[in-house]
């Protein structure tokens, strides 16, 4: 049934892309933009560097409790999909295990402070104090579950096999991080076209769209456009606690960057998607009882 169902998506998208092209073409250069003026810029020579660096830092010692801060702090300033990029590399060359990085996938998983003091603060809030405040809660809040993930799941044994360092640490770096920047610029360009395509689509059949449903859409869909709509229609409190509440949950576009990621060192993505839906209950929860 699953299948059958994934299907009908699929050909209805298909139909729609071809009942309207001029708003599939439309859709697509605004994905473009939006990943060439917004993420790539400092994506690609930050994930080169970070892998650089795990590759000069490679140790045949069994994990300790630096590599969990070390993946963590790569992650939390680079922004997601950094971590997920980085876990990945890590399971690759056995410096982790799978159970600890699929634990790790969901706690690595942060907005990068560029984004929120940037765009989120200076750009639609003209205040850095949200941001201040996510930052604290967010990274106290992973700090405890980074103990007990490494507390509580067993690490690698004596006998599990090491890869060798690598004698080229740079040139990998490049040819490694390649693949990372192409499903981050694939999942943005494809999701915002879709939404394009799907909000002219309702629109055509019932002339208009209510402000809501168009809100609902745009933060599944995709963060950014949908962090965008919510300056445009919300105020006050109402505008602060949903903005963290999308900063937290994210989009779609964003979990299937982390997940594609994953699946290419077989990272279970059941432990992810259980961490992420745990932190998207408790940060809202105590940004209102403490910021509102």
């Amino acid at each position: 049934m699953k299948i059958i169902w994934t299907i009908l998506l699929c050909i209805t998208l298909i139909s729609l892309l071809l009942f309207f092209p001029e708003i599939t073409h439309e859709g697509a250069d605004i994905g473009i933009n939006l990943f060439m003026e917004a993420l790539f810029p400092y994506l690609l020579p930050y994930l080169v560097l970070t892998n650089w660096l795990l590759k000069l830092t490679h140790s045949h010692k069994n994990v300790s409790f630096l590599v969990f801060i070390q993946t963590y702090g790569i992650s939390a300033i680079g922004g997601y999909p950094t971590g997920a990029a980085t876990i990945t590399q890590l399971v690759k060359r056995n410096s982790i295990t799978k159970k600890q990085a699929a634990y790790l996938l969901g706690i690595c998983h942060c907005p990068s402070p560029l984004f929120l003091f940037g765009f989120v603060g200076s750009d639609l809030l003209n205040s850095s104090t949200l941001s201040w405040q996510y930052l604290i809660l967010l990274h106290s809040f992973s700090f405890i579950l980074l103990i007990i993930v490494y507390l509580n799941v067993p690490t690698l044994s004596n006998e599990v096999h090491r890869v060798p360092k690598d004698p080229t640490p740079f040139t990998t770096s490049i040819r490694e991080s390649a693949p990372t920047i192409l499903i981050v610029a694939t999942t943005i360009i494809f999701f915002t076209t879709i939404y394009h395509v799907f909000l002219h689509s309702v629109e055509v059949v019932f002339d208009s769209i209510p402000t809501y449903l168009e809100l609902a859409i745009a933060s599944f869909l995709e963060m950014t456009n949908g962090l965008f709509l919510l300056h445009q229609n919300l105020y006050g409190d109402m505008l602060l606690f949903f903005t963290v509440v999308l900063l937290t949950t994210q989009s779609l576009s964003i979990h299937l960057q982390v997940i594609v990621i994953a699946r290419t060192a077989n990272i279970a993505i059941r432990p992810y998607i259980m961490i992420r839906v745990l932190y998207s209950i408790i940060i809202p929860l105590l940004f209102a009882l403490f910021f509102l």
